[in-house]
């Protein structure tokens, strides 16, 4: 199925739970679930916000912690724990290894310019370089210019 207003809305409203993981790298999550959509989910029904770190997919959510992660909004359970993976310390740190070391080894193994104009994901990656926004999206949410990655590093 695919992600539409429509589908969401229904699916919603019968759920006992709702995941959303939404990513937009380097901008803000957009709110697939409005407050109103929230209010006419079923009593008890739970929404689990991966996308915290990044705002939020649902419109009532809010930054919770390990040691306080849930509240309720018209009887609504939100899950919203920012940096999930925290509470399992050990397998996200080897899960995070193992997806980031091959991009390690390519920097060590070429340098960190030729692996980058030789890996499009790795260049992906970058951000900022010398003092220049090379990520549209982190470009865009912060009101500045964006610059060609591979004009960035060429300098």
């Amino acid at each position: 199925m695919f992600s539409t207003r429509d589908a969401i809305e229904r699916h919603c409203i019968a759920a006992d739970l709702v995941i959303g993981g939404v990513l937009v790298p380097g901008a803000a999550a957009p709110k697939l679930v409005s407050a109103e959509l929230v209010s006419r989910m079923k009593p008890g029904s739970v929404l689990v916000d991966v996308a915290i770190d990044q705002g939020g997919c649902f419109e009532t959510s809010r930054p919770t912690t390990h040691d306080d992660p849930v509240y309720v909004v018209d009887e609504v359970v939100h899950y919203c724990v920012a940096n999930m993976p925290g509470g399992v310390p050990r397998t996200s740190a080897q899960a995070l290894n193992n997806a980031t070391l091959p991009y390690t080894l390519a920097i060590a193994d070429k340098g960190w310019r030729k692996a980058l104009g030789d890996d499009p994901h790795l260049m992906g990656g970058l951000n900022v370089h010398a003092g220049r926004i090379t990520h549209a999206a982190v470009a865009e949410s912060l009101g500045h210019e964006c610059f060609d990655p591979r004009e960035a590093i060429a300098h």
